[in-house]
């Protein structure tokens, strides 16, 4: 049996690693996260490679990677909330595994990313104008590489993993 790749798409804080993290220890397969796979070869934080790099600097980093991890079979992969900005990542995502997008409401996002220092865009005086402006322009992109969508507010991580288990043994995927 074919066993798939499972790439989750979302905004930040909409619990990708979480999610992912959990997801994968049900399948057996290696969780990884796009942007822990990019600190870990440039030896920088995300914030860094922003401070340095800007964020196209950052965004080129990201696209090598979603590349090289894209092709990898039974991994878990959350990744970047801007990773769908890139046309190639979005074909990479959606012709090499199944793509859940995991998706909540900006409140939702304003509470759980309020604290995180280690989210570039949010270092502003209005995060929550942020969010509502990114999930504004990359909702659609999140929807158009989509496999499946759940609302990830006031579900627990539990519910989320066995409605996506529910979903891939559905689709004979796993």
């Amino acid at each position: 049996m074919h066993r798939e790749s499972i790439f989750l798409v979302g905004p930040m804080g909409a619990g990708k690693s979480t999610v992912g993290r959990f997801l994968a220890d049900k399948l057996h397969y290696q969780f990884l996260d796009s942007d822990h796979v990019i600190e870990d070869k440039t030896g920088a934080t995300i914030p860094m490679i922003f401070d340095i790099e800007g964020e196209s600097g950052f965004r080129a980093r990201e696209k090598v990677a979603i590349d090289d991890l894209t092709q990898r079979s039974e991994i878990v992969l959350a990744t970047g909330g801007g990773a769908i900005l890139n046309p190639e990542n979005r074909k990479n995502l959606r012709s090499r595994g199944f793509v859940v997008y995991l998706k909540s409401s900006v409140d939702a996002l304003v509470q759980r990313t309020r604290h995180d220092r280690n989210r570039p865009l949010l270092q502003t005086e209005n995060p929550e104008q942020v969010l509502r402006k990114l999930i504004e322009e990359r909702g659609p992109l999140y929807e158009e590489v989509a496999d499946l969508v759940i609302q990830t507010e006031q579900v627990s991580v539990h519910r989320v993993v066995k409605q996506i288990l529910d979903k891939l043994a559905e689709q004979k995927i796993i």
